[in-house]
């Protein structure tokens, strides 16, 4: 299993949403694609925009299915990153349609 700790990578306010296309890109999917588990630390981070969380994650559901989020796991979320991650899984969920 790999941990990502966002707060290590994007700061208390993760906004970037270059940074979290660097996660996805060289953290997340290369992680996912050699069969391990993420886990996406959250820990020390206030706040995240929708943008970034879109930018982290959206592609890989877009790239492997809805079968990647039981591969994936946040950690230490605020109740509000928690409610945007759901948003966004939602919408790209509903995007690809019955499986």
């Amino acid at each position: 299993m790999k941990t990502i700790s966002i707060f290590d990578r994007a700061g208390a306010f993760a906004e970037n949403k270059d940074t979290a296309k660097d996660i996805r890109v060289n953290g997340i999917l290369p992680a996912l694609n050699a069969g391990e588990d993420i886990v996406l630390d959250f820990e020390k981070v206030d706040a995240a925009t929708q943008s970034f969380i879109h930018a982290l994650i959206s592609d890989v559901i877009r790239k492997l299915g809805s079968a990647a989020l039981d591969r994936m796991s946040f950690k230490s979320c605020d109740p509000t990153i928690k409610k945007i991650i759901g948003i966004v899984v939602d919408y790209m969920q509903e995007g690809l349609g019955p499986e």
